[in-house]
């Protein structure tokens, strides 16, 4: 958790790239962390190398990364062919595997509703993330709550559209947001 926030405090908006081109352009912003949001098998290696190359936090999310399956040995791949710095995903066995083997671990939630706000406090209470995702990001009501629960660092994301929602989630809890929107990455 430590790792995370150290990470965070550089700068609270992390770069969330779904493309080649976004990826280029977020080597080149102020953000100190970046988000995998594509790739595969066959080049997730040389994505996470681009991100560490420009010394930047390569987080992967294991749920979009291309012929990774929704298992554990996903993570041992991860693992031991990149120098990824850690994982984001809705899945809870692969966060807690990446925890398992010293990767910094990231629980991705979408919370649509008071049982899936129920089941996430549940899932943090049995284990802690070094982080928790929470989508879509523009709940500062939800977000004061968790704050209010525990003391894992809290990301905002999702639907982030301005300078004005981001300044709104880190006032209600938010140590950071993550965002596709590359207009806001230097905001």
């Amino acid at each position: 958790m430590e790792r995370m926030l150290e990470l965070l405090e550089t700068n609270p908006v992390i770069a969330a790239v779904k493309s080649q081109e976004g990826l280029n352009r977020a080597l080149e912003s102020q953000c100190s962390v970046i988000f995998l949001l594509f790739g595969s098998v066959c080049d997730i290696t040389d994505l996470v190398d681009q991100v560490k190359g420009a010394g930047k936090a390569a987080i992967v999310h294991m749920d979009l990364v291309q012929g990774l399956a929704s298992k554990e040995i996903s993570v041992d791949f991860l693992r031991n062919n990149t120098r990824a710095d850690g994982i984001i995903s809705t899945k809870s066995p692969l966060v807690k595997h990446a925890r398992e083997l010293g990767l910094l671990c990231i629980q991705r939630s979408f919370v649509v509703d008071s049982m899936a706000l129920a089941t996430l406090k549940k899932q943090l209470q049995s284990f802690r993330p070094d982080a928790v995702e929470i989508m879509p990001g523009i709940m500062p009501q939800i977000l004061r709550q968790l704050r209010e629960n525990g003391d894992l660092p809290l990301i905002a994301g999702g639907l982030i559209q301005s300078r004005k929602d981001i300044i709104a989630a880190l006032d209600a809890g938010a140590d950071a947001i993550s965002t596709t929107r590359e207009a806001l990455w230097n905001a």
